[in-house]
């Protein structure tokens, strides 16, 4: 039977989030139910390279299928996109991978970006897809505490407590903080992320970034390793999985 890696896009407001739960919608059961469709109506399991919390949005996730028939990954991706319909999930791309290979395990990066709306009037166009912030932000500032975060370290002050990680080491490649126009972005890069552990980055950057911690307070809680000193998990709405990174790179059809 062939796999197929999917690359998807989603908003993620409507749903639960990624995994499926015991009560509302997720991603993970709007995809599994649309390609029952192509598996001769068998319900198949369709596995992430990140469980994306409720509210957290994709514009680069990357799952996996196993389908009881060999298709074109054109016709895969098409077929999804139409019975995926009216949810707010698209598959962008589609391609035959070795049976060995996982959305998940077999991922050498993930990205993720963060948006702030930084300005008096709230967001109209933006609602849902933004952490909307009315006091000013110093985004040099926040871009300065930020590398202090860089390299391997025990990021336990940055953990939820729910996180099933079973070591809270991670190696945070990129954190990066700046100012386009009325939005701070924050980009963050690593091979994989504790659970929540960008939305309370981001959150105690924004202690910062309102001047109410210097920039060396970041790297004081990191290196406290207790969660309780730093600050407030951001909003999910703000946060978007924007790639995960293979080698080789997948090639989508």
């Amino acid at each position: 039977m062939p796999c197929y890696a999917l690359l998807l896009e989603y908003d993620g407001a409507p749903f639960v989030g990624w995994q499926r739960q015991e009560s509302g919608l997720s991603v993970q059961q709007v995809l599994e139910e649309a390609a029952a469709r192509l598996n001769g109506g068998a319900l198949p399991l369709v596995s992430a390279a990140g469980r994306t919390d409720a509210g957290v949005h994709a514009e680069g996730q990357v799952a996996q299928v196993t389908l009881v028939a060999a298709l074109p990954p054109e016709r895969v991706r098409e077929a999804l996109n139409f019975h995926t319909r009216p949810h707010p999930v698209a598959v962008l791309g589609a391609a035959v991978v070795d049976a060995a290979w996982s959305a998940r395990f077999s991922a050498i990066g993930r990205a993720y970006r963060y948006r702030i709306l930084n300005r008096r009037a709230r967001p109209a166009l933006d609602a849902g897809r933004v952490w909307h912030i009315q006091r000013p932000l110093d985004a040099a500032a926040m871009h300065a505490a930020a590398q202090g975060l860089l390299g391997r370290h025990d990021f336990s002050a940055f953990r939820a407590a729910a996180c099933q990680a079973k070591s809270p080491l991670r190696t945070l490649d990129r954190l990066d903080v700046s100012r386009l126009g009325e939005e701070v972005v924050i980009v963050a890069e690593a091979r994989s992320f504790l659970h929540h552990q960008v939305r309370n980055m981001v959150g105690t950057l924004v202690e910062v970034g309102l001047g109410r911690r210097p920039a060396s307070w970041p790297r004081a809680v990191l290196d406290g390793g207790d969660r309780t000193r730093a600050g407030q998990t951001a909003p999910a709405e703000g946060l978007s999985l924007t790639g995960v990174r293979y080698d080789p790179p997948i090639a989508w059809a």
